[in-house]
């Protein structure tokens, strides 16, 4: 899908190829390869540029051409309820136009619409990308927050019940946490590299006093969630072994009470069967002799049952 924007401070609207203006924006979902194709033609870019975001593995970088720019970085996205993944968004600048291209509709770019056009400037394009990668930013710590607040709820529920659906959710958190922390750490080594481009690259990257405080506090909130999904992966990875622990002792426990258990339903068992043979048998000619096997037996059997007590197999 290929949509064209072009905002004048108070307004967003939309344009088309017939009708584009400097400083449009160019803003590509799972697009197809016409698209692709109109695109790399009406601006000028390298389409293997506009290509690249397209792949789910491609990592955070960025790439410079003569009057282009790539810069990939990878954003949230949530899948379902537990479900959390990263997912390479591409952002090509040129002299006159901003493209993005994405594999799906996210987020980090739903907030960029008509609702909101005094938000941002499409012709402001540095501010524009900027405002881009900090919203990714902010967004890994909204989802962080959320894992933070599921990992509590999942733990108040393994704290009553052993279950391993909850188990399974808590590994499904880890793997998002692992993904972020790849990201996260990826799209720090492409903010830093941007930083350093603001004075080779001014043909591109035309950086103002405001778009440099822009940038910083973009870096500071990618170094926030950086650190927040550390202590999150170590919190949850002590959780779910602390969890193993738990479930191995309940283990234990169990099988212990079934050996205990074993044991003393083999004593009555035994004598039943030694006093049930079809042989003379000791108190066989004595009136009262069953009630005293039961008796014997029951005796036994607590004797058994206090002494196993007493070494706690209960």
């Amino acid at each position: 899908m290929l949509k064209i924007f072009r905002s004048n401070c108070t307004h967003l609207y939309e344009l088309t190829l017939q009708t584009l203006e400097k400083g449009a924006w160019f803003n590509l979902i799972n697009p197809t390869p016409a698209e692709l194709e109109q695109v790399a033609a009406a601006t000028g870019s390298p389409l293997d540029f506009l290509k690249a975001a397209l792949d789910e593995e491609e990592r955070s970088r960025i790439e410079l051409d003569e009057n282009h720019m790539l810069v990939i970085t990878n954003i949230p996205i949530m899948r379902g309820h537990d479900s959390y993944d990263a997912l390479p968004l591409g952002i090509v600048l040129t002299t006159e136009y901003i493209i993005t291209i994405c594999l799906e509709a996210n987020e980090v770019l739903a907030d960029f619409n008509p609702d909101n056009p005094r938000a941002f400037s499409t012709f402001k394009k540095t501010r524009f990308l900027f405002q881009l990668l900090y919203k990714s930013a902010t967004l890994y710590l909204k989802y962080l927050k959320q894992i933070n607040r599921r990992t509590d709820e999942i733990e108040r529920y393994l704290r009553r019940s052993m279950k391993n659906e909850e188990i399974f959710q808590l590994l499904e958190l880890q793997k998002g946490l692992t993904y972020f922390a790849a990201s996260l750490r990826s799209n720090g080594i492409v903010l830093e590299r941007l930083l350093r481009l603001r004075s080779t690259s001014q043909h591109l990257i035309k950086i103002y006093e405001e778009d440099e405080d822009l940038l910083e506090d973009v870096i500071i909130e990618n170094k926030q969630a950086i650190e927040m999904v550390e202590m999150y992966s170590r919190i949850l990875s002590g959780m779910m072994d602390t969890f193993t622990s738990i479930i191995s002792n309940n283990l234990n426990r169990v099988m212990k009470f079934l050996a205990s258990m074993t044991i003393i339903l083999a004593i009555p068992t035994m004598v039943a069967s030694f006093m049930g043979m079809n042989v003379d048998v000791p108190l066989g000619e004595i009136p009262g002799s069953f009630v005293t096997t039961l008796v014997f037996a029951f005796g036994v059997t607590a004797l058994s049952a206090f002494g196993l007590w007493r070494k706690g197999m209960f």
